[in-house]
């Protein structure tokens, strides 16, 4: 379906046109004066200086030529030249009734899908997610969902950080533990053990444990560093332990994203991206991308318009190591090779930008993807505490995301079970599905790029821009729908008449601005485009709820139209919170 704004600018072009003037000017906008029009244009004001007219005379030759009131209603020139415009209602009913016997809720998906991956996870195995995995997982989640809402082909990818210096601490630290183990036994040739030495817990306690040791003691960073090189050139029991480490972590990584509603296409990390690097070093050299500067192979990015010093992109440390920058090109090579993305779209702490110009850089110049391919890095700010700084455990220490979880979800129990609003036996439940729109509005209702402060009895109250309060809206609609059903009515679709109140016109057309706030958060990966939209929405809901007598009214076809509106209201909301990653209880 076309949207509302350009059915009503279509109107104008021919206004415009009429009125022998550049159809260009007949640009519409939703009103920023609701008191006073719906819609405006300011079309007139823009043409005064080429037609060397008064705005107001330019503005009303415009208004005489919209003789067909059959889309807009009513069309006014103000002072001093701008045109405002209020939609007809019989016309507003029909587009919503359209709307809601369309299965895409009057969406258009997209005439040439593209393939889009998303790297939006960026965990490291052997180690617990924490608060700083967050926002990649929340934000990209959605970004995921709203372009396969879109009809785009969405492929989310982990991108495990699992071959670095960690696995070689890991295996130092555990040799040291147990050297008896088959592993450490270079001349054992049998088949190793299914069952992992270690459990996810004392994976997690070995890591720290090993770096702390390396950092005091050379000879044991040495090792490990020895280890992880061996590691990385095939030995085979170290293979079989790093192997046991990916096992275990993925499995506990699953589950912890899987709390979050979180789910990755792609399982992949750093280390299958390791058998492009011979050849993509070779490519980058024998074509003279590369060079050696001090003994490091590097590819010069900068560019005659930067107005910042760009270093260049380095391939191979003087020592012949391999670095972030190496992994990620041999990555975008693997994804270009297996996958031919339209685009690979990248989520990371802001403060990483540098090194995604440099690579993206490289990968241009050196052509190893094509020129149409968009390479695109959503920088996000830092979630903080009330203090302003870096969200911290009450003991300082970085919080576990488990845990962040367990806080949100205790504080929400309590509530519901304050407000006894569902059976004892369901609040642990409830309490879960609200948690998670209280972490997950909490952080997308904010833009990406922006630090942002994690307030815990801001996010789970019931009032507010929060997502409990959003869910209460839901469920407030849920009710009523349910109440009506049990008096033995039937839902009609399509049963909307023309709005009888302005609190009814204002919620339909909250309603109708569904699929252009669609399209536009996903043009610009932007959620908290939706969140902003369904505030509004749940707002314009509650006031029209608590001035609109709906299951007692008396006139049986505005009843079902009340609540063929209301049917409409909860599944814009639900399909929203959908492309932000949570759910609603059937009660709160």
């Amino acid at each position: 379906m076309k949207k509302l704004i350009d059915l009503i600018q279509e109107e104008l072009v021919k206004a415009f046109t009429a009125a022998e003037m550049d159809p260009s000017y007949a640009r519409v906008s939703v009103s920023n004066r609701p008191d006073l029009c719906e819609y405006q244009c300011n079309g007139a004001m823009a043409a005064a200086k080429a037609y060397h007219k008064a705005p107001i005379q330019l503005a009303e030759a415009v208004v005489e030529k919209v003789t067909d009131h059959s889309v807009i209603g009513e069309i006014e020139a103000v002072k001093p030249g701008f045109i405002n415009l209020k939609i007809n209602p019989e016309f507003l009913a029909d587009y919503l009734s359209k709307m809601q016997n369309d299965e895409d809720l009057s969406v258009e998906k997209a005439k040439n899908p593209k393939t889009i991956i998303v790297d939006y996870g960026g965990a490291n195995v052997a180690k617990p997610l924490h608060v700083g995995h967050l926002r990649s997982a929340i934000i990209g989640e959605s970004i995921k969902r709203m372009g396969r809402f879109m009809g785009h082909n969405m492929i989310g990818d982990v991108h495990l950080g699992d071959w670095g210096l960690q696995m070689g601490l890991i295996i130092t630290e555990l040799q040291e533990r147990h050297p008896e183990l088959v592993y450490f036994d270079e001349s054992f040739t049998g088949e190793y053990p299914e069952e992992a030495p270690f459990t996810i817990s004392e994976l997690e306690e070995i890591y720290p444990c090993a770096s702390g040791k390396s950092k005091e003691d050379e000879d044991y960073k040495k090792r490990a560093l020895e280890a992880t090189r061996e590691l990385q050139q095939g030995r085979r029991g170290y293979r079989a332990i790093w192997k046991h480490i990916m096992n275990v972590s993925v499995a506990d990584l699953k589950k912890n994203y899987g709390n979050l509603d979180v789910h990755f296409d792609l399982w992949m990390g750093e280390s299958d991206a390791q058998e492009y690097i011979p050849d993509m070093v070779d490519y980058l050299k024998d074509n003279g991308y590369a060079h050696y500067d001090q003994g490091a192979l590097v590819v010069d990015v900068k560019e005659e318009t930067d107005t910042k010093e760009i270093p260049p992109c380095m391939i191979l440390k003087s020592d012949g190591a391999a670095l972030y920058d190496t992994t990620d090109l041999a990555t975008i090579i693997q994804r270009m090779k297996l996958y031919k993305p339209d685009e690979i779209c990248y989520l990371a702490d802001k403060r990483q930008e540098l090194h995604f110009v440099q690579c993206f850089r490289c990968a241009r110049k050196a052509k190893l993807v094509n020129d149409d391919t968009v390479l695109s890095f959503i920088g996000f700010g830092t979630m903080n505490g009330k203090d302003g700084k870096p969200f911290k455990t009450r003991e300082g220490g970085v919080m576990r995301l488990e845990r962040l979880i367990g806080e949100i979800n205790d504080e929400m129990y309590q509530k519901i079970v304050e407000n006894r609003s569902v059976k004892d036996t369901d609040a642990r439940g409830t309490a879960q599905i609200v948690g998670l729109s209280a972490i997950k509005y909490g952080d997308l209702s904010n833009q990406a790029s922006k630090d942002y402060v994690f307030d815990v009895e801001r996010f789970t109250s019931f009032e507010g821009n929060t997502g409990p309060y959003i869910l209460y809206t839901i469920v407030r609609t849920k009710s009523i729908l349910g109440k009506y059903k049990e008096e033995g009515n039937e839902l009609k679709k399509g049963a909307l008449l023309a709005p009888k109140s302005d609190s009814e016109k204002a919620l339909m057309l909250s309603v109708s601005r569904f699929n252009g706030v669609v399209e536009n958060a996903f043009e610009e990966k932007a959620p908290h485009k939706i969140c902003a939209y369904i505030y509004e929405l749940a707002n314009e809901f509650n006031h029209f709820y608590h001035e609109t007598k709906i299951l007692s009214e008396q006139d049986e076809a505005r009843k079902a139209s009340y609540l063929a509106l209301l049917d409409l209201v909860r599944e814009v909301l639900e399909t929203c919170i959908d492309l932000l990653g949570f759910s609603a209880p059937e009660r709160m």
